[in-house]
C-alpha cells in the first residue's frame, strides 16, 4: 500500500462513524418533530399529485387561482364523500360494538378454558385490556385519538397544499433563476414527480379496485359492515407487503366469532381476501407498476419498518415514496450513487421491468 493511499484508508472508520452519528441525530430529530413533519410530508405528496390537474387547467386558459380552487374543490368533494361513507359505517360499527365485545369475550374465555384443559395456561390480563373498552390504554381509545389527530391537522394540511400548488406553477422558473446550471436539478425533480405521480396513481387505482372487490365479497357472503371493511382494505393497501394482510384480520376474526358467522363463512371470506390480494398484488400491480418503484422487495419491506418506526402509521403509508425520494437524492451524487444502485432491483428484475415498460409505452402510443 502506498503512502498516499494509507491516510485515505485510515480515514474510512472516521468518516463511517461521522456518517452514522449524523444519521442518528437526523433520525432522532425526525422522531422528536413527528407532529411537525407528518403534515408537511402529507401536504407535499398531495401537492405533487394535484400538480398535474392544476397545470392542465392552467394550460387551458384558467388563471392560477381558479385552477387551484377547482382542483382543491374536486379533491375535497371526493374526500368528503369518502369520509361520510366511512363515518356512517364506523358509527354503525361502534353502535354494535358492545354486543360484539360480549361475543368476543365469550369466545376468549372458551379458548382459555380449552387451553387450560390441554395443560397450557396463559395470563389473560393483557388480552383482557384489549377487549376492555373502559381501559385508558384500550386499542379503541388509541385509534380514536389518532383519528382525531388526523382530523385536527386536516386544515393545516389543506392550507399547505394550497400554498404548495401555487408554488408549483412557477417552480421551474425559480430554479432556473437560482442555479447556474439548473438542468440536472430540474431533471431530478421531474423524475421524482413523474415516479411519485405514477406510483400513487397506480396504487390508488389498485387500492380502489381492492376495496370494491372486498366490499362486494362481504355483501355476497352477508358479512356485517361490508363498506367499512372495503374502506379499510382501500386504506391499508397503501402499506406495502403487509397492509392487505392486516386489513383481512378484523373482518375474518369477527365473522368467526359472531353468531351469524362461523368457521365456513370465515374461511370463505379468507379465501376471497387471498384471491383478491394475490391477483391484484402479485400479478397485476407489479406489471402495471413497471419500473416506477425502482426498489428491491427487501428494501421496500425494510423501508416499511424503518419509516413506520420513525413516523408511525403515516410513515408506513408513505414508506415507498419516501424511499424513492431518498434513492433519487443518492443517485444524484457520484459518491453515493452506489447506494442508490444497491437500493434498486436486481438486473433480472430490471430487464423484466424494461420489457413491461416498453410494452406499456407501445400500448399508449397505439391508443393515442
Amino acid at each position: 500500500m502506498s503512502s498516499r493511499q494509507e491516510p485515505s484508508f485510515r480515514n474510512v472508520p472516521f468518516h463511517l462513524m461521522l456518517t452514522l452519528a449524523s444519521l442518528t441525530i437526523i433520525i432522532a430529530g425526525m422522531r422528536a418533530a413527528e407532529s411537525l413533519i407528518i403534515p408537511i410530508l402529507l401536504s407535499l405528496f398531495i401537492a405533487v399529485i394535484c400538480a398535474s390537474p392544476v397545470h392542465w387547467l392552467h394550460r387551458r386558459g384558467l388563471n392560477s387561482y381558479a385552477a387551484v380552487l377547482i382542483t382543491l374543490l374536486i379533491l375535497g368533494g371526493l374526500l368528503a364523500l369518502f369520509g361520510t361513507l366511512l363515518g356512517n359505517s364506523f358509527t354503525m360499527f361502534m353502535d354494535g360494538w358492545p354486543e360484539m365485545q360480549k361475543e368476543l369475550q365469550g369466545h376468549y374465555l372458551t379458548l382459555l378454558e380449552w387451553l387450560a384443559n390441554q395443560g397450557l395456561s396463559i395470563s389473560p390480563q393483557e388480552l383482557s385490556k384489549m377487549l376492555d373498552g373502559s381501559g385508558d390504554q384500550s386499542w379503541m381509545a388509541d385509534f380514536l385519538s389518532g383519528l382525531g389527530l388526523v382530523l385536527s391537522q386536516s386544515l393545516v394540511i389543506l392550507l399547505l397544499v394550497n400554498f404548495m400548488l401555487f408554488e408549483t406553477l412557477d417552480f421551474r422558473q425559480k430554479v432556473a433563476r437560482a442555479l447556474t446550471n439548473p438542468g440536472p436539478s430540474l431533471e431530478r425533480v421531474t423524475e421524482f414527480s413523474y415516479n411519485l405521480k405514477r406510483y400513487m396513481a397506480v396504487k390508488t387505482v389498485i387500492s380502489l379496485i381492492t376495496g370494491v372487490l372486498v366490499t362486494v365479497s362481504c355483501w355476497i357472503l352477508d358479512v356485517q359492515f361490508a363498506l367499512l371493511w372495503g374502506a379499510l382494505a382501500f386504506i391499508l393497501n397503501y402499506i406495502p407487503n403487509i397492509g392487505s394482510a392486516i386489513a383481512a384480520v378484523p373482518p375474518v376474526l369477527l365473522t368467526l366469532a359472531l353468531p351469524d358467522g362461523g368457521v365456513v363463512k370465515a374461511l370463505m371470506l379468507s379465501g376471497a381476501y387471498l384471491v383478491i390480494n394475490f391477483i391484484l398484488g402479485n400479478l397485476i400491480e407489479p406489471r402495471v407498476m413497471g419500473r416506477t418503484m425502482g426498489l428491491s422487495t427487501l428494501v421496500a419491506f425494510l423501508s416499511l419498518v424503518v419509516w413506520g418506526w420513525i413516523l408511525g402509521p403515516v410513515g408506513m403509508l408513505l414508506s415507498v415514496p419516501l424511499t424513492m425520494t431518498l434513492k433519487i437524492a443518492l443517485d444524484s451524487h457520484p459518491e453515493t450513487r452506489w447506494i442508490a444502485k444497491m437500493l434498486g432491483p436486481s438486473e433480472r428484475r430490471r430487464r423484466r421491468q424494461r420489457k413491461t415498460q416498453k410494452a406499456l409505452d407501445e400500448l399508449e402510443e397505439e391508443l393515442e
